[in-house]
């Protein structure tokens, strides 16, 4: 197991994969991280949708204008839910489960990327929710938060540089 320390240096967003597919076990473990990610109250009301195939794929990377064209390359993307109307913290609860599955990527040797759909679309007026919904079959109760892109890395990021963390935005007891 990597320490977390270092997990959290090396995380990078990732926007180019290979083709090679993901193991069902690693899929398995980082929807596991997810499902096990901390909610308000408990709920656990979150739901994650995988996406393998390559048409979907596209239709999703399609879904807004700027910022998601890398998914059509993607072999593995997970869509993050939630129902606004049962739970009022569903979007730092998908958030949370979210970056969880990307920590959990990372410590399997995956590359990841956030993909932010909630409040983006199209210039047509199209809503990514939306789109996303009638690519998917999701009922009209649940939200879109993000699609994370997962799959074996296809390049190299350096870590984070500890020099350029920005302490000065730390405040202590005032601001």
């Amino acid at each position: 197991m990597t320490d977390f320390k270092d997990l959290v240096q090396m995380r990078r967003s990732h926007r180019k994969f290979t083709k090679e597919e993901i193991d069902a076990d690693a899929v398995k473990q980082i929807l596991r991280a997810g499902l096990m990610s901390p909610t308000s109250k408990s709920l656990r009301a979150w739901h994650f949708v995988l996406v393998e195939d390559a048409r979907d794929m596209e239709k999703l990377a399609d879904a807004k204008d700027l910022g998601s064209q890398f998914l059509k390359e993607a072999p593995l993307a997970i869509v993050v839910l939630g129902d606004p109307m049962q739970n009022d913290c569903w979007v730092e609860d998908g958030s949370i489960a979210a970056i969880s599955m990307q920590y959990q990527a990372e410590e399997l040797g995956l590359g990841s990327c956030w993909i932010q759909m909630r409040g983006r679309g199209l210039s047509d007026g199209t809503s990514a929710d939306t789109v996303i919904r009638g690519v998917l079959g999701i009922p009209e109760n649940y939200s879109v938060l993000c699609i994370l892109a997962v799959g074996h890395k296809a390049d190299e990021r350096k870590p984070q540089n500890e020099d350029k963390l920005k302490w000065e935005n730390v405040h202590v007891d005032k601001f």
